[in-house]
């Protein structure tokens, strides 16, 4: 909140800061406290009911935004560039011709400890392909750093409620994309991540909401048999990353069994899968 508080046009770009205690179970009084030291910036604060995880939390904070672009930062994000405001909306302007309205801009992140690109930060597989692009219309956007027409988002729905952990970017990545909207990469907005460029060990837990929510995605929204080639190759995902965990293994392949059978399919049109090819969107996992 101190960096934020730093940034330069505050009081005449930004409506609100929403702040998400999402039920934490350490003290949050020193943020309170800044809060009310700095009535003069717009702060919101939230108290969550409960840990609502990562996309009903988003959820319930997009709810009390009133701006006609919303940015998403996550908490461990930090702007070293206090005139990004300005450049936050303009890259909602296309960068190369499209006939579609850009409803999601997504940034550049850099590692905060040595300003290297974060690859899994990048909203593209094919990294080495792309990763000097000035910008980029892209498949899906990543949740840490990006920002979001408040009508587009308004237009097609929250995140996933199902979703506590993983994946909710592609859920609603592919609703904006089949409402008619495009999704754009601009790198000359730039955020920093203190993430360990070493990356995160990803618990098996975590690993398994990775796998059925990814499944359940390709279900709702794509082809078949991109939902057969994801459950299967994720499966072998989780085995490695887990390092055969079988403790989650079994009941994640129960929950992708039953998906066919428990989820609503919303197949996009053909026109989003030919913006999702044209992008080099990776469907088959």
């Amino acid at each position: 909140m101190e960096n934020i508080s730093q940034l330069s046009h505050i009081q005449e770009m930004i409506e609100d800061i929403v702040v998400l205690n999402n039920s934490s179970t350490r003290s949050y009084t020193i943020v309170e406290n800044f809060i009310k030291s700095n009535d003069h910036i717009p702060f919101k604060y939230i108290n969550a009911p409960s840990n609502l995880g990562v996309a009903r939390g988003r959820n319930l904070a997009a709810a009390m935004a009133k701006g006609d672009i919303m940015v998403f930062v996550d908490d461990d994000i930090i702007i070293e560039d206090k005139n990004i405001l300005p450049k936050i909306i303009t890259s909602f302007s296309p960068h190369t011709p499209i006939d579609r309205e850009i409803g999601v801009s997504c940034f550049k992140v850099l590692y905060y400890s040595n300003r290297q690109m974060q690859q899994t930060a990048f909203p593209h597989k094919n990294f080495n392909k792309h990763k000097d692009n000035t910008s980029l219309f892209t498949s899906y956007y990543i949740g840490c750093a990006h920002a979001f027409r408040k009508k587009v988002w308004d237009a097609c729905g929250n995140y996933p409620e199902d979703f506590f952990y993983g994946m909710e970017e592609y859920d609603l990545g592919y609703r904006v994309l089949d409402k008619g909207y495009a999704i754009q990469y601009d790198a000359s907005v730039v955020m920093l991540h203190k993430e360990s460029p070493l990356g995160r060990k990803t618990k098996s837990e975590k690993q398994k909401m990775l796998w059925v929510n990814k499944s359940k995605v390709a279900w709702r929204f794509l082809p078949k048999q991109y939902f057969y080639s994801t459950a299967i190759l994720w499966s072998g995902e989780y085995l490695i990353k887990s390092h055969l965990n079988l403790k989650f293994f079994l009941p994640a392949v129960r929950e992708v069994a039953s998906i066919p059978f428990s989820e609503r399919r919303t197949p996009v049109s053909k026109s989003t899968l030919k913006y999702l090819r044209q992008t080099g969107a990776r469907l088959w996992y």
